[in-house]
């Protein structure tokens, strides 16, 4: 009798962890992930990988969770559920590049169960997504390709409405900017669940191949104090997002989570000037005027 699906998405999730940390300690030549191994009081737990002062990543992390127990109001308000307890796993990553040139890249993948017995309700949910400093166009067709390619070969998945859902809530709304070129988003998706850890499986595996050539190509690009300052400057605009807008840091903190494995996330450097805005005809302002304008077709 196969285990049930909760016991193999954790699993599914632990070996994707470990294969993406091996991929990009490869790439780094030297820099390793050191693993925390934390419990959650209430039930579960997981396993936070992080990546510091590499030569490429200046801090990176994979983590891993399985937590369950008691559903909180909050929670069950939030979801607008009827339940007394709940289960939630994923894996979830983040790399923030050392060069302005290169881009943050951003992927989770989860799964969650309210309920118990035959009232248990269930679903299936993740993405990615890309955050260039500076604008190269064939970045983003490059990842956006992958991530559609992924998606093609699995009949649960959609990457053409994904991409749009990812387009719209990877957004800074107070900003009026999108966080980036965007990839893709999906929650809330119910059916097969073999269908769907297949397709979780094949899209871990082709999260590294999506990102890697990106960093491989940008990360010994030269670069400016100027441009140094854009690159904080920019990443300050991630972690408006990450704390304002973000799901995944609203699920932990209100199902009692760790909160530095929530936050880890979050850059280790970041700039926040008042009314920093680039020149016209500058690169600077070609990035901005995308984020700022309607989402487009990459490919």
């Amino acid at each position: 009798m196969a285990d049930p699906v909760r016991v193999r998405a954790e699993r599914l999730f632990r070996e994707l962890q470990a294969s993406i940390c091996e991929d990009l300690e490869t790439l780094e030549g030297g820099a390793t992930f050191v693993e925390d191994a934390w419990e959650r009081p209430g039930g579960g737990g997981g396993w936070t990988r992080v990546l510091a002062e590499g030569a490429a990543i200046e801090k990176g992390a994979v983590n891993v969770s399985a937590v369950h127990g008691e559903a909180p109001p909050a929670l069950v308000e939030h979801l607008g559920i009827e339940a007394k307890t709940f289960f939630a796993t994923g894996i979830s990553m983040i790399f923030h590049p050392r060069n302005p040139h290169a881009p943050t890249m951003h992927a989770n993948l989860r799964y969650f169960e309210a309920g118990e017995g035959e009232s248990v309700v269930s679903w299936f949910g993740g993405g990615s997504d890309l955050t260039p400093y500076y604008l190269y166009r064939e970045d983003a067709a490059y990842f956006h390709r992958t991530v559609r390619d992924a998606c093609d070969r699995h009949s649960v998945a959609d990457y053409p409405e994904w991409k749009a859902w990812a387009d719209r809530y990877f957004h800074n709304a107070h900003r009026g900017e999108a966080r980036g070129v965007g990839g893709v988003f999906f929650d809330h998706q119910k059916g097969d669940a073999d269908a769907w850890l297949a397709f979780d499986r094949d899209y871990g595996l082709a999260l590294m191949p999506s990102y890697l050539p990106l960093l491989e190509r940008r990360k010994d690009s030269p670069t400016t104090a100027e441009q140094e300052r854009w690159h904080l400057q920019r990443r300050g605009r991630y972690v408006e997002f990450n704390l304002i807008h973000d799901r995944g840091t609203r699920f932990g903190l209100q199902t009692g989570g760790r909160t530095e494995s929530i936050l880890v996330s979050l850059p280790p450097r970041v700039r926040f000037d008042y009314m920093a805005e680039p020149g016209e005809g500058t690169p600077e302002r070609e990035l901005l005027d995308v984020l700022r304008g309607p989402a487009q077709e990459w490919l």
